[in-house]
């Protein structure tokens, strides 16, 4: 312990005096050895105890130095994922309520938003289950040639790509416009016009897609065929911070209102009803502040505000749209040039040029893979290392004809899952032992499976494919049959006498199933026949 008595630390060159210490006297005389010392206020210490106390004295100041940097690193906003496991852990908020969640349901869309372009569907936010997770569904069907208007939300979104291709720009705050036009081609053309912008992003089928928290995107649709987009929203994430609704807030058109809640609350706070065309982020604003602001007349400014604008949240690009864009051709493809590494790791990124997709429906980066089962495929934050940011997760699953997946549950975490073909026979089992849940799910359907919730799925005859969101960066999946199991990590004596059976049923009962994760059709029918 450090004497009460107050000292000076000071060597030849530089004169080192924390806050904590009080400066010696203004007539007090240099010190006359060249290495550090330690000059007491009311009496001289032997050599050995001061450079002793000094050092000690250095090394506090030090790690006081170490200390201020490293929480400061913890407030920059693209740094969470430094933190300490424990309080990753600390990512969403729990819902105010107990969840009431004896009687599960596969949900439906609760309405749909026509635009000029194409639809929007929502599913009810005020749904039980939902609300109990903390999540919002959304999904976009877009034409050829539409563009969903740019807009932020306030909590984190995974996007996957049902069905087409297209490109988008996720506008991140600080960074520069890294996209240029030539000018020596401008003016050889005729104009001294340079466009820049930031990076524009491809994507297509089978793609996950990551959108930050108040972070502006928008999304293109330059294929041949309708572009279907399922939208996961983390409502609960500690990235919201106002409530746990989903709340777009959009830079062009009057997108129709969307309702995002209910009860005493909801009625005092919303202005109209579902249906009223609402404005967007400009629209509140008064013509001069903005005149002012953008430097534009008022004519220009009464298109900002979009005033007699009825084409919604996805609008026709009538004329060529012209964004900037790397040519891509065999040459390039084949140095790797412009062409977004999935190899990439989170040390490698910067905060600009950072990866915010994910090819998970690709068959070769199944995680389990089972050739007459069918396979599954996960996004977490070792393969997509943003995901640590949004403390979200994914998985893509894929069940050939009747095959099974294992008995499990996620053990950190709750799922989402969307079916985007076929259908299946799903169990769920909650705490009680008792059946949730027990019904055909089908494709266009989302199901809720609230964490530690047991689930099986036997898949149709057309088989079954599903992408499930997590609210978990590190969702881990715990199995109750096959290998790498619960019942494999049990010793069969322990097994033999939970269940009551001799060691011989005990080692069937562990040893029987010897695939794991997905199971193969027609070892059950036929012991059953």
């Amino acid at each position: 312990m450090i004497p009460s008595t107050t000292y000076s630390v000071t060597t030849a060159a530089v004169h080192l005096s924390p806050p904590f210490l009080h400066r010696p006297p203004i007539n007090s005389p240099p010190p006359s050895s060249p290495f550090l010392t330690l000059t007491p206020l009311t009496n001289h210490i032997s050599l050995s105890i001061t450079m002793a106390r000094s050092s000690l004295l250095v090394f506090l100041c030090l790690l006081v130095f170490i200390n201020g940097c490293l929480s400061q690193t913890d407030q920059f906003p693209w740094s969470w994922g430094f933190q300490g496991s424990e309080q990753r852990q600390q990512h969403r908020f729990h819902s105010p309520k107990a969840c009431r969640l004896e009687n599960l349901r596969a949900q439906e869309p609760a309405r749909r938003i026509e635009a000029e372009a194409g639809c929007t569907e929502l599913w009810d936010p005020n749904n039980e289950e939902f609300q109990c997770a903390g999540v919002n569904m959304v999904r976009h069907t877009i034409r050829p040639r539409g563009l969903l208007l740019p807009g932020f939300t306030n909590a984190p979104k995974l996007i996957f790509v049902v069905q087409g291709s297209g490109i988008r720009s996720v506008a991140i705050p600080g960074c520069p416009e890294t996209y240029q036009t030539d000018l020596r081609r401008s003016q050889s053309a005729g104009s001294s016009f340079r466009d820049q912008h930031q990076k524009i992003r491809e994507f297509r089928e089978g793609d996950l897609l990551v959108v930050p928290a108040g972070v502006s995107h928008w999304m293109y649709n330059r294929g041949q065929s309708d572009l279907i987009l399922i939208v996961f929203v983390d409502t609960r994430n500690v990235a919201n911070q106002i409530d746990p609704f989903a709340r777009k807030f959009y830079l062009a058109g009057r997108p129709e209102m969307m309702q995002r809640g209910a009860g005493e609350w909801e009625g005092r706070s919303r202005r109209g009803s579902a249906g009223e065309k609402s404005g967007n982020i400009f629209s509140g604003f008064a013509d001069e502040f903005l005149e002012e602001a953008f430097q534009v007349d008022s004519g220009l400014v009464r298109r900002l505000k979009g005033e007699d604008d009825e084409r919604d949240r996805i609008v026709q690009v009538d004329q060529d749209f012209d964004v900037l864009m790397p040519e891509r051709d065999d040459q390039e493809r084949s140095r790797g040039r412009y062409i977004e590494s999935e190899s990439e790791n989170g040390f490698e990124e910067t905060v600009c040029t950072l990866r915010l997709k994910h090819a998970i429906g690709r068959s070769e980066h199944a995680d389990v893979f089972n050739p007459r089962g069918g396979r599954i495929s996960t996004a977490n934050f070792n393969n997509l290392p943003f995901l640590r940011q949004v403390r979200l997760s994914a998985e893509r699953g894929v069940l050939y004809s009747n095959a099974i997946s294992a008995p499990h549950y996620t053990v950190n975490a709750h799922t989402v899952a969307y079916v985007t073909r076929g259908s299946a026979r799903v169990q769920v089992v909650d705490n009680y032992g008792q059946l949730v849940f027990d019904g055909e799910v089908r494709e266009g359907q989302v199901l809720m499976v609230p964490q530690n919730f047991v689930v099986m799925t036997r898949a149709s005859d057309r088989g079954f494919e599903w992408i499930a969101f997590k609210t978990n960066d590190n969702a881990i999946t715990n199995l109750l049959a096959g290998r790498v199991s619960q019942m494999r990590l049990l010793p069969v004596g322990v097994l033999s006498n939970m269940y009551r059976i001799s060691r011989e049923e005990a080692q069937r009962l562990k040893y029987g199933q010897p695939e794991m994760r997905i199971f193969s059709p027609g070892r059950s029918q036929g012991r059953r026949e």
